[in-house]
């Protein structure tokens, strides 16, 4: 072959390879309980509170300083073919690692928003042994901790998780199904 013949045919030869390289990665990333390509990309979803802004300090009535109570959430219109949501909330900021404060999972598709204390779905165990929502307590003088509601919009009706699930549980089986994600963090210090 000439210099001028492989010049010529480079570019092609460039796009096989590459597809095949594609096609290898997608096959290993299967038999390796990984995702296709189509599920790696999430659509990005609104998730605001009337409570409080993203970064900003939740109020004290949704802390265990206050009422203890969940505070309300809203989302917009999910991706096109999600049947449930799930929603996770924690704390990376705790002094022993991650603090989980709720999770609910098989939130019906049609729910675009929840009061403050509304329940929805089915809620597990909380990191403080209860089920439900586990406002924000830091321990005091431990300086401003970071509260991450975490919302999956998900491609399956129901998550088929068992009665003893933990929140670690749901954000696993809901990063497995999730067409969409949004997140929103309020912030929270006891002095």
């Amino acid at each position: 072959m000439t210099r001028d013949t492989v010049l010529k045919f480079a570019p092609a030869l460039a796009l096989v390879a590459l597809a095949s390289c594609g096609a290898s990665n997608h096959a290993t990333n299967e038999s390796n309980g990984g995702t296709t390509v189509e599920n790696a990309t999430l659509t990005k979803l609104s998730l605001t509170s009337d409570a409080f802004r993203d970064g900003q300090p939740i109020p004290t009535q949704y802390t265990c300083d206050g009422a203890n109570q969940s505070p309300a959430l809203s989302w917009g219109e999910p991706p096109q073919g999600t049947k449930s949501f799930a929603l996770v909330v924690d704390d990376p900021d705790a002094p022993s690692g991650t603090f989980r404060h709720w999770g609910v999972f098989d939130i019906p598709p049609s729910v675009r928003s929840l009061a403050a204390g509304q329940k929805a779905g089915t809620e597990v165990v909380n990191d403080m042994n209860k089920p439900g929502y586990a406002g924000p307590c830091p321990p005091p003088g431990h300086g401003v901790h970071h509260y991450h509601f975490k919302l999956f919009a998900l491609n399956v009706d129901k998550l088929g998780l068992g009665a003893n699930a933990k929140i670690t549980d749901v954000e696993s089986a809901a990063n497995q199904h999730a067409l969409g994600q949004a997140e929103l963090v309020g912030t929270y210090e006891r002095k």
